[in-house]
C-alpha cells in the first residue's frame, strides 16, 4: 500500500528530515509485509492490537533490540495518529501500548586531555585532507554539531567575518553558533586548500572529498574514529561522542544548561539533561574542595 500522504505530511507539515521519513516508511512497509504474510491482510489500517503484538514478538525472536523495536512501533503509532487526524480510522490500536523497557545507554565522553592530545599533540599535515579533517574535529568539539548537520553545511553557512556558523538542525530549525578563533583560523586554511582542488562538482557544500564531491556520513565517522583511536582507548569513538564531550565539558566548566541547550539545537531541556550525569563527578569534586565542612 502507498504511504505517500503520510510521508508528505511528515516532510511538509512536521518538517521531519528525509532520513527520518525514509526510516518511518521502511518500518511501515515491514509491518505491512508481516500482516500480509501472517493474516493475508493488505491494509494496515484495519489491524488490531493482538496482531501488532504478534509482530513485536516476531521482532524480538529475530533478535532486534528493545530500542529498535520501540522505534518501529513509534513509527506505526505516528501513522495511526495521522489516520485519526484524517478520519480514516476511529481508534488507534496502539493507544494503550507500553514501550518495551530499555537499558539506559551511558555515553562516555572523551576527556579534555584526549581532545587536547588529538588537536594539539598530533601533527596535521598541510594538505587538503589533513586540514579538512582537523576542521571537522574542531567543529564537532567547539560547536556540538550533529554529524548530519556537518555533512549538510553549505559554504554560505560559514561567516568568518562574524565568527559564526548557521546550522540547519532537526525539523529545519536554524541556529547560529559562535566559532572560536582557532576554528576560524583552521576554516580559513581549509577554504584556501579547497580552492586548489582540480574540480568541484558540489560547489555549494562546505565539506568536500579530495575529488570535489560532498562529504558523506561514513567518511565523517571514519575521520573521528581514526584520529581518536590514536589518543583514546574508549570503545566508542564517534562524532556523537564528540558532541557529547562538547556538552559535558561546557557543563563541567559551569555553563548554563539553557545556553548548552541552544547550542546543541535541542527543543527541550529534557534532551540536554542527559549530559548532566557526567558533570556530577565534577560537581562532587567542587563540593568536597569548597564546602566548609568537607574536612570534618
Amino acid at each position: 500500500m502507498s504511504f505517500k500522504l503520510f510521508t508528505d505530511y511528515l516532510l511538509l507539515e512536521k518538517n521531519y528530515s528525509k532520513l527520518t521519513v525514509n526510516a518511518y516508511q521502511n518500518d511501515l512497509e515491514d509491518f505491512s509485509d508481516f500482516i500480509k504474510s501472517e493474516y493475508e491482510t493488505h491494509s494496515i489500517n484495519q489491524v488490531n492490537y493482538p496482531q501488532i503484538r504478534n509482530w513485536i514478538v516476531s521482532l524480538v525472536e529475530n533478535g532486534l533490540t528493545n530500542r529498535s523495536i520501540n522505534r518501529k512501533v513509534s513509527a506505526l503509532n505516528t501513522y495511526y495518529k495521522f489516520l485519526l487526524k484524517t478520519g480514516d480510522i476511529d481508534l488507534n490500536p496502539l493507544s494503550k501500548h507500553k514501550a518495551l523497557k530499555t537499558s539506559k545507554k551511558i555515553q562516555i565522553p572523551f576527556s579534555e586531555a584526549e581532545i587536547k592530545s588529538v588537536l594539539d599533540d598530533l601533527n596535521f599535515a598541510d594538505d587538503f585532507e589533513s586540514i579538512r579533517n582537523k576542521f571537522v574535529i574542531e567543529l564537532f568539539y567547539s560547536t556540538g554539531i550533529r554529524r548530519i548537520e556537518l555533512v549538510e553545511l553549505k559554504l554560505s553557512n560559514l561567516d568568518l567575518h562574524n565568527n559564526t556558523l548557521k546550522v540547519l538542525g532537526k525539523r529545519n530549525k536554524e541556529r547560529i553558533v559562535p566559532l572560536l578563533k582557532s576554528v576560524v583560523q583552521t576554516a580559513a586554511k581549509y577554504l584556501n586548500l579547497r580552492n586548489t582542488l582540480e574540480s568541484i562538482s558540489d560547489m555549494e557544500n562546505l565539506f568536500l572529498t579530495k575529488k570535489g564531491v560532498k562529504i558523506y556520513e561514513t567518511l565523517v565517522y571514519r575521520i573521528i574514529n581514526e584520529y581518536f583511536s590514536l589518543a583514546s582507548s574508549k570503545v566508542k569513538k564517534s562524532p556523537h561522542i564528540l558532541r557529547h564531550s562538547f556538552a559535558t565539558h561546557l557543563l563541567n566548566q559551569g555553563a548554563d544548561l539553557n545556553a548548552v541547550k541552544e547550542l546543541l539545537g535541542h527543543s527541550s531541556l529534557a534532551a540536554t539533561q542527559v549530559y548532566t550525569h557526567n558533570s556530577i563527578a565534577e560537581l562532587k569534586k567542587v563540593h568536597i574542595n569548597a564546602h566548609p565542612r568537607s574536612k570534618k
